[in-house]
């Protein structure tokens, strides 16, 4: 028995929700893998078993029971001597309730079986909508240590963590399904110091990785002594196993041998979280690339960039659609970017598509004044062509439209916004120029584009334009982007009211204007493809406003 020391294994992994055998296999590689390492516990992440968020998928019978049949092999598999497993799955009860669950799992058996009490319904979380609340959970005996299994959300408010205190609990592993935003990593941490302090125990914290739709979980697990003072912290976006020997001095565990890793600045993190959530999309959902509308614009080419990062630029294929209104600079930038990234880059002029549409459509407008009507016919002639070329060849559409363009429908249905992700939905205007600058001037570990000016320096500082019309600029429609970028994040990340948004020194109108482009484009955003969660307000699973509205705040 083992009651002064053990050797736990943290394992990182990048599950796949509903692959439950491949998801198995990530588990049973880890755990051999801590084997040879000598451990003598391996913890895993939040339903890793299922992948998370599972979200309806719960509500299937057979895919519940197929967590548990795997969950149950694994268990036997803990026969040969080696690591026990703490395990994440949906767990169905002899009183037929669905749990999200934490599996102890050693010798052969499932030994504990501990269920999630604090079930998140909020941002993005619906847990409420499929699971069954557990009790508060007592701590699980491994080998003579009381370890407490606190379920991710069960650390977020002090209820759980203090009965495991009170009921004997050594140490607290945590498994986790935390998705990234901006700054959450300090908000964990400062998550896991509250319940440090209040329980006066270790806590191990082994979050997921990977990306799943518009979610990515950045991995980034961690430990606290007890005194709050860091044991170790593995990296961030990179599938990691994390090793640390712990011993027990007085009434209390020590890490004696954690190693810290270098977590990632505010850019790199979101770079680098557009950069997975759109690999992992297109990879687990089974297209061997991706295809973009390469305009010479700066969207198109920050999104190019971010597909070579993600993909390989063999797997990146860029097409020029140039009209009458595509400058020559335009061209010419685009074709240095795509030659910067090493890309295969095609031009399909438009003109003969777009011409057959006003042709066809010349009876019917007869009397009338040309208007946005003509210009959303390139975008949608653009459209059909991409959508065409990803039938024929399998490519994914990626659609290029960041988040200040898509708040007040800067965009066109069935045209610009055609396609099956967007890796800078979630970035508004001057975030997409200052990401620009910032992966010009670093390539990160790991990713697979190429240093240096991967973004021609033209593209970042000529104005902006859809050329949708002769010398159109973005500002003949919309206000300057770091003007209209403050005002959208007043109203759609803190819901300020209109008069407090004055107060910030902008204009009255001009708030109006923008707060009813706003509320009038929902019904284009409710039709738009998924795409990263950067903020901690996505459009989607965190805001969600009627498409039928009529309130404006006018006070």
């Amino acid at each position: 028995m083992i009651s002064d020391r053990f050797r736990l294994a943290v394992a990182q992994l990048n599950p796949t929700v509903g692959d439950v055998a491949g998801n198995a296999d990530l588990v049973r590689k880890a755990r051999l893998d801590a084997a040879s390492q000598g451990a003598d516990l391996v913890l895993t992440s939040e339903l890793v078993l299922a992948g998370y968020l599972p979200e309806d998928l719960v509500l299937k019978p057979a895919f519940v029971r197929r967590c548990m049949e795997a969950a149950e092999t694994l268990a036997r598999e803990t026969a040969d001597g080696g690591p026990g497993l703490i395990l994440g799955s949906p767990w169905r009860s002899e009183e037929g309730k669905v749990y999200n669950a934490a599996l102890l799992l050693d010798q052969g058996e499932i030994k504990a079986v501990r269920y999630k009490y604090d079930l998140p319904n909020y941002s993005v979380f619906d847990e409420k909508r499929v699971f069954a609340a557990g009790p508060l959970p007592g701590p699980v005996d491994f080998r003579g240590v009381r370890i407490g299994l606190p379920i991710c959300e069960d650390i977020w408010n002090d209820e759980v963590c203090e009965c495991l205190e009170e009921t004997g609990a050594e140490l607290l592993l945590v498994p986790n399904g935390s998705p990234y935003w901006e700054h959450r990593a300090e908000h964990r941490l400062q998550v896991v110091v509250s319940r440090v302090v209040q329980t006066g125990l270790p806590l191990v914290y082994c979050n997921q990785l990977g990306g799943q739709d518009e979610l990515v979980f950045d991995g980034g697990s961690f430990a606290l002594h007890a005194d709050r003072s860091l044991a170790f912290q593995m990296p961030q976006f990179e599938t990691a196993l994390g090793i640390s020997d712990w011993k027990r001095h007085g009434d209390t565990w020590l890490c004696e041998n954690g190693s810290v890793a270098k977590l990632p600045d505010l850019d790199e993190a979101n770079w680098r979280a557009c950069v997975m959530g759109l690999g992992d999309y297109v990879t687990k959902n089974g297209f061997p690339g991706v295809v973009l509308g390469l305009s010479g614009g700066i969207d198109s080419a920050i999104c190019a960039a971010m597909a070579v990062d993600a993909l390989g630029a063999d797997k990146v294929h860029a097409i020029m659609l140039p009209y009458r209104y595509t400058s020559e600079e335009s061209i010419t930038d685009a074709a240095a970017c795509a030659k910067a990234l090493g890309i295969r880059y095609d031009t399909v002029p438009i003109s003969e598509p777009v011409e057959g549409f006003r042709s066809a459509l010349s009876n019917l407008f007869a009397g009338t004044k040309e208007d946005t009507t003509e210009e959303n016919l390139q975008s949608r002639a653009r459209g059909v062509i991409l959508m065409a070329v990803s039938n024929k060849f399998g490519h994914m559409v990626m659609t290029t439209g960041n988040k200040s363009e898509m708040s007040v429908g800067y965009a066109t249905l069935y045209g610009d916004m055609n396609g099956g992700y967007n890796p800078i939905k979630d970035l508004y205007k001057t975030q997409v120029y200052h990401l620009a600058e910032w992966r010009n001037n670093n390539r990160p570990e790991g990713l697979l584009g190429p240093g240096g000016e991967v973004i021609p320096s033209n593209i970042i500082t000529k104005v902006p334009t859809a050329e949708l019309r002769e010398n159109q600029t973005d500002q003949d429609s919309l206000p300057p982007y770091d003007v209209l970028d403050d005002i959208l994040e007043c109203l759609v990340e803190d819901e300020m009211s209109v008069g407090d948004i004055e107060k910030r020194g902008h204009d009255r109108a001009l708030i109006h204007r923008i707060e009813h482009l706003l509320y009038i484009a929902e019904y284009k955003r409710r039709q738009a493809p998924p795409g990263v969660k950067i903020t901690e307000r996505n459009f989607g699973k965190d805001r969600r406003y009627p498409i039928t509205n009529r309130f404006r705040d006018r006070s």
